[in-house]
């Protein structure tokens, strides 16, 4: 049952399928703006795309996001950046342009079919935008990708997103890329730094809220430059298509233990089939909800790694829910997910994945594609991709993408 709601890349093994990462620190750059952002150069830490070569089996590549990606006193943004660093991961931060924007200013915000200033989630504080902000900024550093969450938060009624034209999906991201790249001018600090990249051009992919609107958004997304978008309400495990000329990367149904249905691979989800909406409950039951939310992530996980390799995304908020079992089982699956036994999987971003796709022959991917949810190649994987060799022969075996 589903609902829905709102360093080195990977061990010893990276080299099969990434180069070296680039090094890199902080400078200053070039202000872009009112120098909310700036142009410091290549993002640190990120890998070369290689091609699959003929007979490899593809890598199992897991995606961590997070949605909406504010900062609170909790510090959850923090606890996952030290927990990517320390496990060799890179993760996808789909940031609310309103948590960038304080409520004194909110009339600035126009969301469509809803009344001026209006949001579904709120405003922060001056202390927690600035905490947002500085999490961005080192996220970013670390090699992470920021991407969208848009703005208001906007689920039920006549001004849910789910009802917005791509027109209005184009007012809507105008304004959360104006949020990011325009809170100098909006908050008025002076002892925040610059956040170091160009968001025009960093923000190549998004996660609608509630995962509604997708059709009318992706004509938005594909006039804007974008190259993926993560907002299907449900997916499978399998290899990606595109939509509308982008990747196609929905979050996906998984066992969910101890039930006889599939659990889409979010933590709302959990929570929903767990506790009916509830985000407070009975803490007796929080060890085994804990419990069980932490084996769905795994059984997806080795679902897909002992079989058809597709790639698996989680997707998860910076949320204290039910005693924050969620947060404790997300941490748990990565951690095992990071072994070192698995040599060969690639905790990346969005944005890697898709350098990668975009690196392969597509004869390949198509291949791919053919395989089932939990189906090996009945020849095995060397027989499987060994027939490409041609393509990679006359087109060389690396691709520098991105």
């Amino acid at each position: 049952m589903t609902a829905v709601g709102c360093s080195a890349l990977r061990g010893s093994a990276k080299g099969q399928i990434f180069g070296q990462f680039s090094q890199g620190g902080g400078p200053a750059g070039t202000p872009i703006g009112d120098g909310s952002t700036s142009d410091t150069g290549p993002q640190p830490f990120q890998p070369t795309a290689e091609r699959l070569e003929p007979g490899q089996m593809p890598p199992q590549f897991v995606i961590f996001s997070w949605d909406g990606a504010g900062e609170l006193d909790k510090g959850l943004f923090a606890r996952f950046r030290k927990l990517a660093q320390d496990h060799n991961a890179k993760m996808t931060f789909f940031l609310s342009g309103l948590y960038c924007l304080p409520e004194s200013k909110k009339h600035l915000y126009q969301p469509p079919n809803n009344p001026v200033g209006a949001s579904a989630i709120g405003y922060f504080s001056d202390q927690h935008i600035k905490m947002t902000l500085e999490q961005v900024r080192l996220a970013w550093l670390e090699g992470h990708e920021i991407g969208t969450h848009f703005n208001g938060h906007f689920c039920d009624g006549h001004g849910s997103v789910g009802n917005w034209s791509p027109a209005q999906w184009q007012s809507e991201t105008e304004q959360a890329i104006s949020f990011v790249t325009q809170w100098k001018t909006n908050t008025g600090f002076t002892d925040v730094q610059s956040l170091p990249f160009d968001y025009r051009k960093e923000m190549i992919g998004a996660r609608t809220p509630c995962l509604l609107g997708q059709n009318q958004w992706l004509p938005t997304a594909k006039k804007l430059g974008l190259r993926y978008d993560a907002s299907s309400p449900g997916g499978r495990q399998v290899w990606p298509t595109k939509k509308y000329g982008l990747w196609d990367l929905p979050l996906q149904a998984i066992p969910f233990p101890g039930r006889s249905f599939e659990v889409l691979s979010m933590d709302y989800n959990m929570l929903y089939n767990q506790s009916k909406n509830a985000t407070r409950s009975d803490p007796r039951n929080y060890p085994a909800w804990r419990q069980q939310a932490t084996d769905a992530y795994l059984a997806g996980f080795q679902r897909a790694y002992q079989t058809n390799r597709a790639p698996f995304y989680i997707g998860n908020h910076f949320e204290q829910w039910n005693g924050g079992i969620y947060m404790d089982a997300v941490e748990e699956a990565l951690k095992q997910i990071s072994d070192n036994k698995y040599s060969d999987v690639r905790l990346v971003s969005f944005k890697q994945y898709v350098n990668w796709l975009d690196a392969q022959d597509p004869r390949l991917l198509a291949k791919l594609r053919t395989l089932g949810v939990g189906q090996k190649p009945a020849e095995g994987w060397s027989a499987f991709t060994k027939d490409l060799g041609a393509s990679h022969a006359q087109s060389g075996a690396r691709a520098s993408v991105g």
